[in-house]
């Protein structure tokens, strides 16, 4: 408890993510003193579908104003999702800030290929749409090549708000190795890539995450704030992990939003298959760290419905007994399906409780089989949205017969992650829950008739 008119040092994290833009105001020890989010929207006006940063901006500013009012804030952390990038000379953007699901033209990602680094370098596979960041860039520099002439530096999107908010360009590695094509993780070196398009100087001096760049420009209220260099979403989900025991005891982090990722600690990087959407991101140490994802938030979405209603497990069982299953893949974007028209296999679901239903099993099975194909040891510990789901943590429990998974209490491992940045050294509790499997008969054969079904 804050005492009355103690003032209160505080942080605030900006995390970013594909859907929603979130502003958080943390104590000293973790907790939320406050919470704002944001639609965060897609121009599909102009030369591009592009993000809206100006639209973002004016939320950041309302928002850190009012957040003034409640403590003294002494840092701002950026965290946000990758594949994105900034182009920018000393007053802004050269370019409007490329979606990164946007589609591009065949004709120059067939040149681009001849470019690419090889797989074994950079970890990074070959993803659609703009999902590989030097696609975007490429496509750029050909498509708009006096406006990216233009440009004194490259900077990807956490890096982007920070030096919106202070001024000061950095580079930073977990944006650089999350799939972009421009990063060797295991010789921490700018790629092939980089080097061929003469973009080296274009990226400024990498910056650890916690780095404080420097202090708030134009804002009176905020002139004792420092601005953090920031980091990529899903890497922030696994700070607290690297402060405990993740290298010597194998452990996998399942980071769930848009995006399902699984980030397990010990893996072998030589499992990894491009064609499966796996990859190595890097973490905030440096260190590569096998990985592998779907859109699951996203495919959630789809097969839950638009008014989405929570089921209970008798809905579970039943769309179990009917051999009901869902086959991916219900996103355009990522995954080891990616490709494939999603399907459903059986008596169609006839609720929205059902619909939810099929939703969870679908994800607890994609999960599931991504940590299997990773070769993933020791316990899993289910991050971000999915823990909202009261079924989802114990389907996959049940689905890994003797395997330990667990449940983050803090449901936003992203911001948890933003203001371990801030307080480096200082490791919150990792509150988790250990789940118990789902008792629901017949689930043992059900992952069988999906296994059969799927086609790669």
């Amino acid at each position: 408890m804050h005492k009355e008119g103690q003032i209160i040092d505080a942080t605030v994290v900006l995390d970013i993510g594909k859907t929603n833009a979130k502003l958080t105001l943390l104590d000293t020890a973790g907790a939320i003193l406050a919470e704002q989010r944001c639609p965060n929207s897609i121009v599909a006006t102009g030369l591009y579908p592009h993000h809206d940063t100006e639209r973002l901006w004016d939320w950041l500013q309302g928002t850190l104003a009012s957040f003034a009012g409640l403590a003294r804030i002494s840092a701002i952390v950026p965290v946000t999702h990758g594949a994105t990038a900034a182009l920018v000379d000393d007053d802004g953007l050269v370019l409007p800030i490329l979606d990164y699901e946007s589609t591009l033209p065949q004709a120059l990602a067939a040149e681009y290929e001849k470019l690419r680094p090889a797989f074994a370098d950079s970890l990074s596979p070959q993803l659609p749409c703009g999902l590989n960041l030097g696609l975007q860039l490429y496509w750029l520099a050909k498509t708009y090549p006096q406006q990216f002439a233009r440009a004194r530096h490259i900077l990807t999107y956490p890096q982007y708000w920070a030096w919106r908010l202070c001024g000061v360009a950095a580079s930073e590695v977990t944006s650089l190795g999350c799939h972009t094509d421009l990063w060797q993780p295991q010789q921490g070196t700018f790629s092939s890539l980089v080097h061929h398009m003469e973009w080296t100087q274009l990226f400024p001096p990498l910056q650890s995450a916690w780095t404080a760049l420097g202090p708030v420009r134009g804002n009176p209220a905020l002139r004792d704030c420092q601005v953090l260099c920031g980091i990529h979403d899903s890497n922030a989900s696994l700070l607290r992990y690297l402060e405990a025991d993740a290298h010597e005891q194998p452990r996998t982090v399942l980071s769930t939003g848009t995006w399902a990722i699984a980030a397990a600690f010990g893996a072998p990087l030589d499992r990894l298959d491009e064609t499966a959407d796996m990859l190595a991101n890097v973490n905030a140490l440096g260190q590569p760290v096998a990985c592998m994802r779907f859109m699951g938030g996203r495919e959630f979405s789809v097969l839950a419905g638009a008014s989405p209603q929570v089921c209970d497990v008798a809905d579970i069982e039943r769309l179990v007994h009917h051999g009901t299953v869902a086959l991916p893949c219900f996103a355009e974007s990522g995954g080891p399906f990616v490709g494939q028209t999603g399907r459903i296999v059986g008596r169609e679901p006839r609720t929205p409780q059902e619909h939810y239903a099929l939703a969870t099993l679908y994800c607890a099975l994609m999960s599931d089989y991504c940590l299997e194909v990773l070769g993933a040891q020791g316990p899993v510990t289910v991050e971000g949205s999915f823990t909202d789901n009261p079924h989802f943590a114990s389907l996959l429990a049940a689905l890994r017969p003797g395997r330990e998974v667990a449940v983050s209490q803090d449901a936003s491992g992203t911001t948890c992650g933003g203001w371990m940045l801030h307080r480096w050294g200082s490791v919150p509790a990792m509150v988790s829950t250990v789940v118990q499997p789902l008792s629901s008969e017949g689930l043992a054969r059900y992952k069988e008739q999906w296994r059969a079904l799927l086609t790669r």
